[in-house]
């Protein structure tokens, strides 16, 4: 028996829940896929025949071809639907009403990563808002949240510091599936939306233990390793450190020309975890490593640093462990460290390191004299945020949103 059936799994098991949507939309990428790998747009077409209007597609193209930030796709016509394919990564970001004009009824099929960074979820958030404007109504076909339900790390977004990377006030590893984020937003947004749920999913499992494969959500997390370890290492992009785009293990590899010795970064990253000597962060294993862009920071440089091996999904804790990296860069960087500069998802003026971090005291944190891993900065705001999710979770969890004790 399969452990688990996703939200598109659980419409074509009852395929009737669809009769009152309408004419339909549907959000999805090459990711949208049942367990034995039938794309949601060829289950759309076949459970709705001629009421599937439209097709969209999200960051990084329906196809999920394109590279990161800012990086546009346009939209399209399916050569065998004869449907047109709207791009929510484009001129607009929000669907206009031309776009909704013919349909009743958007269905929303993504596989989000568990993480406030990646931005299919202002994407849902953005469905919502035209919805309600427009009449409509959404459905999310759920999915499960790949770096498990229960535990929350990086701090809660201040509301200063929203942006394309968050809108709304959640941390940066949230703990909630697509479905739950959509009925956190649409608290203020008040839209028709259902979710359609995921049957016999564990909130505290994590992807490994879900036996099925992982398919690219986008170009940069091939494989379900580097999914891990996002919600910590994405801060990377707000550096002049290089986080393995335009290498074979992105989000693996980490490093940078100024990095003199591999050893004294994996050395002094342990020192700022207060770790003892030869340990290394749960769950993971620090190998020292070089690496030469092909794309990206760093491009046709070699670079010194380390390659990051996750060992056990459930120990993991990488926004710490991503903290204390930046801040080792720092110091062992002889002043060639550098934040990066504006645009950044769509933010001219911003210092992005403060939009993923969600404050604008990040830059400070970062180098600070008294920089402290154990600063309740890096995860303010959990309890809070538990209670207020608490309320809308579709899912059982063992012991609620778990707030991250250092």
């Amino acid at each position: 028996m399969p452990s688990y059936r996703c939200g598109l799994e659980a419409w074509i098991a009852n395929p009737r829940i669809s009769e009152s949507w309408g004419r339909c939309g549907l959000l999805c990428n090459q990711a949208s896929v049942t367990r034995d790998f039938e794309p949601a747009w060829d289950v759309a077409c076949r459970l709705l025949g001629p009421r599937l209007k439209a097709l969209f597609g999200p960051q990084h193209g329906f196809y999920g071809t394109a590279q990161d930030n800012m990086i546009e796709t346009g939209h399209a016509r399916d050569p065998r639907l004869g449907i047109p394919i709207y791009s929510l990564y484009s001129e607009t970001r929000l669907p206009t009403p031309e776009m909704m004009d013919g349909i009743d009824t958007l269905i929303v099929d993504l596989q989000i990563t568990g993480c406030r960074i990646y931005t299919w979820k202002a994407t849902i958030a953005a469905c919502l808002r035209a919805a309600a404007r427009d009449g409509k109504r959404v459905v999310i076909l759920d999915r499960p949240n790949p770096v498990g339900g229960e535990i929350l790390e990086g701090r809660v977004l201040d509301v200063d510091s929203t942006s394309f990377v968050g809108e709304f006030p959640i941390p940066m590893r949230h703990g909630l599936t697509a479905g739950e984020a959509a009925l956190f937003f649409n608290r203020s947004i008040k839209a028709g939306l259902d979710v359609v749920p995921l049957e016999g999913w564990a909130a505290g499992s994590f992807w490994n233990s879900l036996e099925r494969p992982w398919v690219l959500t986008s170009p940069n997390l091939p494989t379900i390793d580097p999914v891990h370890v996002y919600p910590g290492l994405v801060i990377l992009e707000g550096t002049n450190i290089s986080e393995g785009r335009g290498t074979g293990l992105p989000f693996q590899f980490v490093g940078a020309p100024f990095i003199k010795q591999s050893a004294h970064l994996v050395e002094r990253v342990r020192k700022l975890l207060h770790l003892p000597a030869g340990k290394h962060p749960p769950g993971l294993f620090l190998r020292e490593a070089s690496f030469e862009p092909t794309s990206g920071k760093w491009m046709r440089k070699s670079c010194n640093g380390i390659q990051v091996h996750v060992l056990d999904p459930s120990k993991v804790r990488s926004f710490d462990f991503a903290v204390a990296l930046v801040r080792a860069c720092f110091e062992l960087s002889d002043g060639a460290f550098a934040w990066k500069d504006p645009p950044y998802e769509y933010d001219l003026v911003t210092l992005p390191m403060k939009l993923i971090i969600g404050s604008q005291k990040a830059d400070q944190k970062f180098l600070a004299p008294d920089f402290s891993i154990h600063d309740p900065f890096w995860h303010e705001g959990h309890e809070a945020y538990a209670g207020d999710a608490g309320n809308i979770l579709i899912y059982p969890r063992s012991k609620g949103l778990v707030a991250f004790q250092s």
